[in-house]
């Protein structure tokens, strides 16, 4: 057996167990104890959270530390976390677990506002500000300052940077390319470059102009969605219930998609519905701290708030939005998977324009991906090598979208795929270990308040 074999069959074994039901139970858990242990805060302070994040977006934060403003935090982490998988994702879900994996998506992202609350508290509390006055922050800084623990840290950031080439990068330029491919007939290497292109104009001016960016991008192509996504759902009004009565109904008896599990179970809902609620958020992940972690705030409990809103727009309104979609118009039952299912849903519902609206979606959700992503990645790294590497970081992931866009180093894809999942493993002790330090902050920002 050679080496480049041995090496695939461990990975294998990784990318099983990440993403298997032992991490999924793992993160699923630490977001039921963190709800405990916070007297269930996602219900007891929902309406402080809205009142804090969407209907204070004027109000600049005043006598804290950052760079960029809560409002640009939550925009750079959701450009990370609104991506393919709101889209496609969403859809796989259905037809792996049928109607009922969605409820599920909603039980762990109800628990996951909470993983993700508490990343943000840590990472503002124990962030950075470095001699140039540049503020970092995240898993590994609260894992090596809170913690204690410089090992775990040092993991974290090596995944995190070796991680976001492929889930971040190449990935993402792939799903832009074939869209425009399918779509506009564009040749992937011509998308692949023209995305490098105008990465490098983004992401050379470092977090600041990230979110610059993001914060122009995103409500730009969540709104784009949403709306095409609302009219769908007015045009199939009669529908709705229905749609929301299988999400329940499935969710305790079991059904898939044609193409899917025959007779596919309540634990296939579960396991399948619980991944998706997880993964398209990334909480438990740690990354989306990151950017969290450079807002300027006074208090990280109130920066925690929107990282709590983050979940809740990302799970509940978006993937749910798609969901509906694809219910109302029964195109689960129509035999399609993936990005396909949600296209023919779109094209059911506005037809002449549906598809190219998932398709622009797709560009838009990917490419925002991969320019958070590209922060996090850096940052990581920075963390492994030192801060003077941030220019070779950029120019590497500049030089791997063209590749990633045409399809290149699928081995690489693997192998970052199950480090991205390796990366939940120390995040998730920090959160453990650190839980009381959240509690700590939580009562003493609502003591003040």
């Amino acid at each position: 057996m050679d080496s480049l074999t041995i090496i695939r069959a461990v990975n294998d074994f990784l990318h099983n167990f990440v993403g298997g039901p032992i991490m999924i139970a793992a993160v699923l858990f630490t977001g039921v104890f963190l709800t405990l242990r916070l007297h269930g805060l996602q219900v007891r302070r929902f309406i402080t959270m809205l009142r804090e994040t969407i209907f204070s977006l004027l109000r600049q934060e005043k006598g804290g530390k950052g760079e960029i403003s809560p409002f640009q935090a939550l925009t750079t982490a959701l450009a990370a976390t609104i991506g393919t998988g709101n889209i496609a994702g969403v859809a796989t879900a259905i037809t792996l677990g049928g109607p009922g994996a969605i409820f599920w998506m909603w039980v762990s992202a109800f628990f996951g506002m909470v993983t993700k609350y508490a990343e943000v508290v840590l990472a503002v509390q124990f962030r950075h500000t470095r001699p140039d006055g540049v503020v970092v922050g995240g898993p590994m800084y609260y894992l090596a300052g809170g913690l204690k623990n410089g090992k775990l840290a040092l993991l974290f950031a090596l995944f995190g940077a070796l991680a976001a080439f492929g889930i971040g990068n190449m990935v993402q330029a792939n799903s832009v390319a074939s869209a425009m491919q399918e779509s506009f007939r564009v040749p992937p290497l011509i998308t692949g470059l023209i995305m490098a292109v105008v990465t490098a104009l983004v992401i050379i001016g470092g977090i600041r102009r990230v979110a610059s960016f993001t914060e122009k991008l995103v409500p730009l192509m969540a709104g784009f969605y949403t709306i095409s996504a609302l009219i769908i759902l007015f045009l199939y009004r009669i529908q709705v219930p229905s749609a929301f009565s299988q999400i329940v109904a499935h969710a305790f008896t079991g059904r898939a998609a044609i193409g899917g599990f025959a007779g596919a179970t309540v634990l296939h809902a579960f396991r399948f519905g619980v991944a998706r609620g997880i993964f398209t958020n990334e909480a438990g992940l740690g990354s989306a701290s990151i950017a969290h972690a450079a807002a300027r705030t006074d208090h990280p409990a109130r920066q925690g708030l929107w990282g709590m809103f983050e979940v809740f727009f990302d799970t509940h309104f978006s993937c749910t939005l798609t969901a509906l979609a694809i219910l109302v118009t029964g195109t689960w039952t129509q035999g399609f998977e993936g990005a396909a299912m949600t296209t023919a849903a779109f094209n059911q519902g506005l037809p002449g324009i549906g598809g190219y609206i998932v398709s622009i979606g797709l560009v838009f959700f990917a490419f925002s991906t991969l320019v958070s992503w590209s922060y996090y990645g850096e940052k990581c790294f920075e963390y492994v090598v030192g801060t003077r590497s941030a220019i070779l970081y950029r120019f590497l992931w500049i030089a791997l979208i063209p590749i990633g866009a045409m399809g290149g180093l699928h081995a690489v894809w693997a192998l970052a795929d199950t480090l991205n999942g390796l990366m939940a493993i120390p995040n998730l002790i920090g959160l453990w270990g650190l839980s009381s330090v959240v509690v700590s902050l939580t009562r003493d920002f609502y003591r003040h308040s």
